[in-house]
């Protein structure tokens, strides 16, 4: 669309909303129907470590989302020269799993329990014991049946629980639901039935610990919708929350929220069988979509659905480029002692350029970018962790390369399940997220570490905002088309995009470097022991 063509649909409110809640960014973006970004706000945020639990103030939630907001509408105004008034659709994702408890009267009844949390140990082996089916520490049930097994005395008042995604639709739409996909990280679904597994349901009412609570676990979950669906509507209450200076209009369809990795799925056309992605920001994860069903339950690979309902095999892992960006801040903060004032964009390109010219192996080095526990690894607690030997060649560009390395190795090490143990084969491998906005490098990285070839799209940058924007398009448009070929013929009908293919000597290098990382386990176990918080 041109500017006269895009000032028409703003006015006539022929425009999708997307927004993501992530671990660092609070991101809006605002599409016309020919899927093209024409605005976009954000706020940056950060997760506290409060009385041992990772999580965020539900006040933050609402200063981010306004402040994305507003900032985005401010940019409409200022292209355009008119408000933003109407939207035809909206739809809101987030961090996947974690726990959000309500009583009858909406209270939250614990702080927000989010995804990076390693304390359902117990409740997680039992579960998986139990379904026979893998329940990773971070999925919602697992931190229900753990508050259970902990005789949390908020539990006999719960009466809704949910995810980040799901509360905040909750808010702006009055329902309780979730896309299916967002749904697969809270309790496990049927795909034949599309909503969560009765057998299972029935089996966790029946343990001996959840019977005395008067609630029903049917009844406390929210409602499963596939992409598509409409899952309510934006009512006045919702547009005020949104929207502080009263511009918005109540009305706009609201789609089915949904994770970041539906929203990641859904940003590189990777919701069709033997399609796949990788996301990577705070935390990293894999999306295989299967053909065929594993042939036995893996503690480090978990099933859950894309954004239509087609089972995916995940090997998510909750630490990725936190370790890279506080060590970002240290060089930058170094540059400015100079009176060098470096833009982020500048900053990262300057720093993984250097890793090119590492040796193969990253000169010996070892780095664990633990930023919290890491389940694929078992360990419990997070220290990040640099590691040299006095024969280590320690130099800026295999101190880089070496930080790029431990940034992918636990997603590395739970992908080698699937490629070794079960042969998995994904045509294409598609790869988003802030690391990939230095073109290149990090996508080179990751081909080598994981021996694939690895295809970043155009779109790499955006990922789940864009995503979701998508995702509430589809909704609204109700078409009989199914998300495959929407995507397919709609979306991504010429789509932008480059591939690389793993470089022999470099892959070999990586894995001089993985076995010398997972040698020094135990000495990231040991030091997650020793120094406390």
């Amino acid at each position: 669309m041109n500017l006269v063509e895009t000032a028409q649909a703003i006015k006539t409110g022929k425009v999708s909303l997307g927004i993501e809640l992530g671990s660092t960014r609070i991101k809006a973006v605002l599409i016309t129907d020919d899927f093209n970004t024409i605005a976009s706000g954000s706020y940056v945020w950060e997760n506290q470590f409060v009385d041992g639990t990772w999580t965020y103030a539900l006040e933050d939630v609402w200063t981010g989302i306004q402040q994305s907001y507003t900032q985005l509408a401010a940019d409409v105004r200022s292209k355009y020269h008119m408000s933003l008034k109407h939207i035809n659709a909206i739809g809101i994702s987030a961090m996947m799993h974690g726990y959000l408890a309500f009583d009858q009267q909406a209270k939250l009844l614990v702080p927000f329990r989010t995804w990076r949390n390693n304390i359902t140990g117990q409740a997680a082996d039992e579960l998986t014991e139990l379904f026979d089916f893998n329940i990773p520490q971070r999925w919602s049930i697992a931190h229900l049946y753990q508050a259970i097994l902990n005789n949390e005395a908020h539990v006999k008042q719960v009466d809704f629980i949910t995810t980040l995604a799901g509360y905040v639709t909750w808010k702006l739409s009055g329902e309780k639901v979730l896309g299916i996909g967002d749904a697969s990280g809270v309790f496990p679904i049927d795909e034949t039935t599309d909503t969560y597994n009765q057998t299972m349901l029935t089996k966790f009412s029946q343990l001996d610990k959840v019977k005395p609570y008067s609630w029903d676990i049917r009844h406390i979950l929210p409602r499963v919708l596939p992409a598509g669906a409409i899952a309510g509507k934006l009512t006045a209450a919702g547009a005020s929350l949104l929207d502080q200076s009263g511009t918005l209009d109540a009305g706009s369809v609201i789609a089915p929220p949904e994770g970041d990795a539906g929203t990641g799925m859904v940003g590189t056309n990777s919701v069709r069988k033997r399609t796949g992605n990788i996301s990577v920001g705070t935390s990293a994860f894999s999306m295989n979509v299967l053909d065929k069903p594993l042939s036995k339950v893996y503690r480090d690979i978990d099933i859950v659905m894309t954004p239509d309902g087609s089972p995916v095999a995940m090997v998510h892992v909750n630490n990725c480029s936190s370790d890279i960006n506080a060590w970002a801040t240290i060089f930058h903060e170094f540059a400015a002692r100079l009176g060098m004032e470096l833009k982020p964009d500048r900053l990262y390109e300057t720093l993984f350029l250097e890793s090119t010219r590492a040796d193969a192996d990253a000169g010996g080095l070892a780095n664990y970018s633990y930023q919290s526990g890491e389940n694929i690894t078992k360990i419990q607690a997070g220290r990040p962790l640099f590691v040299r030997t006095p024969n280590s060649k320690f130099s800026l560009p295999n101190f880089m390369l070496t930080q790029l390395y431990a940034a992918f190795a636990p997603l590395q090490l739970g992908m080698d399940i699937l490629v070794n143990e079960e042969h998995v084969q994904t045509d294409v491998m598609i790869a988003q997220g802030g690391l990939f906005r230095t073109p290149v490098i990090g996508q080179q990285v990751l081909a080598n570490a994981l021996n694939i070839p690895i295809t970043v799209m155009s779109t790499a940058g955006e990922g789940g905002p864009w995503g979701m924007a998508v995702l509430a398009n589809f909704a609204c448009r109700q078409t009989a088309m199914n998300l495959e070929d929407f995507l397919d013929q709609e979306v991504f009908k010429e789509p932008e995009s480059m591939t690389l293919s793993p470089e022999p000597e470099r892959v070999a290098g990586y894995r001089e470097f993985i076995q010398r990382y997972q040698a020094g386990l135990p000495v990231e176990a040991a030091a997650g022991q020793a120094i406390k918080y």
